[in-house]
């Protein structure tokens, strides 16, 4: 039985949790979701504080996962993290904004990868 595409999505978003974790990262949540949308992984690199988009794709056929982020997923990635600041107060700390790209097997990390 094929799995849905949430949940082919949830385990991609906990490999990539398990990926970020062997480099020191500590996961603080998958699927925050809030008013303005989801983010798929949260957490800390060090005094960083990075909020995570998670792509998949099963082949190169619908194009590469990291081009999938566009302008607007990510000024929706970056309002959820603006109101995951505003709930837990969290004032002056220094965020980034990463994504990880799975391609078949292969995952690719881009760490900075907009601004907010």
């Amino acid at each position: 039985m094929r799995k849905n595409h949430r949940q082919v999505g949830a385990d991609y978003e906990q490999a990539a949790g398990y990926y970020l974790e062997q480099f020191g990262y500590i996961v603080l949540e998958y699927n925050y979701r809030c008013r303005a949308g989801e983010i798929d992984l949260i957490a800390k690199d060090g005094d960083c504080l990075v909020f995570c988009e998670v792509k998949y794709r099963a082949d190169s056929g619908k194009g590469n996962p990291l081009e999938a982020v566009n302008i607007r997923k990510q000024r929706i990635i970056f309002r959820c993290a603006m109101q995951y600041l505003t709930e837990h107060r969290m004032q002056d700390v220094p965020c980034r904004f990463d994504v990880i790209g799975i391609d078949g097997g292969k995952m690719t990390h881009i760490k900075n990868a907009f601004e907010g």
